[in-house]
């Protein structure tokens, strides 16, 4: 009897041993069932391209939706063109296009154009189609050959047979009569101003400024002139430019006469916050007025 206990606690405790292996090894296949379900579903929602559809609502007369994914992961950037950057500004230097361009003015002075800036009719100023906004183009009136540098800060025009619209200010400087057969040739940021000069000397005009701000409201205009005058950067001015009841006030300083004083002008103006400058020829006297 004693020889026969022991063999049945052996019997027992193997039995136990095979039931806790068997309950590791579900346990752990259940575990590698669960990971692979995880990672599939991941894998899943990372093919899964996240997408948003914003309108940015223009105020002039177009709206443009744009299409895009939310977020993108270092892995999906190189599944992207390389060079894209690169290749815009060699593309854009070979863009030189001739159709026919109007111009626009008094409806929509003083309302925002396509970038959020306020829109001054008696500015340098261009609605393209497609070029980037914003940027910088020079156009020639191909009648009289007469050119202009303007800053291409809006879209349109949405008729078919025009290419730019142009401001009633750049418009002028063209010696337009409504519409104008023109070329357009991009130039980069850092021609503008040289090329501005250029044009300047040529067509007998002088002074090119840093346009820092446009407010329909004195008050607003004047506080930046301030805060622009306390730091002693550049001499500032304010011009109301008026057109039936509308007054658009615009903040300039300058004048500036090279492209690195431009440049040092507009780094110590983000020090304060002010972005976003454009580069204007000194305004006729006879469409706006300096207010001190």
């Amino acid at each position: 009897m004693n020889k026969i206990i022991p063999a049945l606690s052996i019997t027992v405790l193997c039995s136990c041993s095979a039931t806790q292996v068997k309950t590791s090894s579900l346990a752990t296949d259940i575990t590698a069932v669960s990971s692979s379900t995880a990672e599939a579903a991941a894998s899943q929602a990372e093919e899964r391209p996240r997408r948003h559809l914003t309108a940015n609502h223009q105020f002039r007369h177009h709206t443009v939706l744009n299409i895009g994914k939310s977020q993108t992961s270092s892995s999906d950037a190189g599944q992207e063109e390389p060079g894209q950057d690169e290749a815009l500004l060699p593309r854009l230097a070979r863009y030189i296009k001739q159709g026919v361009a109007s111009w626009y003015g008094p409806r929509f002075h003083g309302k925002k154009t396509a970038t959020g800036e306020i829109f001054d009719m008696y500015a340098l100023t261009a609605a393209h189609k497609t070029l980037p906004i914003p940027s910088y183009a020079e156009v020639t009136n191909l009648e009289n050959n007469r050119k202009v540098i303007v800053r291409i800060n809006d879209r349109g025009p949405f008729v078919a047979n025009r290419e730019m619209d142009l401001s009633y200010a750049a418009a002028q400087e063209l010696e337009m009569n409504g519409t104008a057969p023109v070329q357009i040739k991009p130039i980069s940021d850092k021609q503008a101003i040289r090329k501005m000069r250029e044009v300047a000397k040529e067509q007998r005009k002088q002074g090119i400024y840093l346009q820092v701000g446009a407010f329909k409201s004195a008050s607003q205009a004047h506080k930046l002139k301030y805060k622009i005058a306390a730091k002693h950067l550049a001499r500032t001015k304010v011009l109301a430019s008026r057109h039936h009841k509308a007054t658009l006030y615009t903040v300039q300083v300058g004048p500036v006469d090279s492209q690195s004083k431009a440049d040092k002008l507009n780094v110590r103006l983000a020090r304060l916050g002010i972005t976003g400058a454009q580069y204007v020829t000194e305004n006729d006297p006879n469409e706006s007025v300096m207010i001190q």
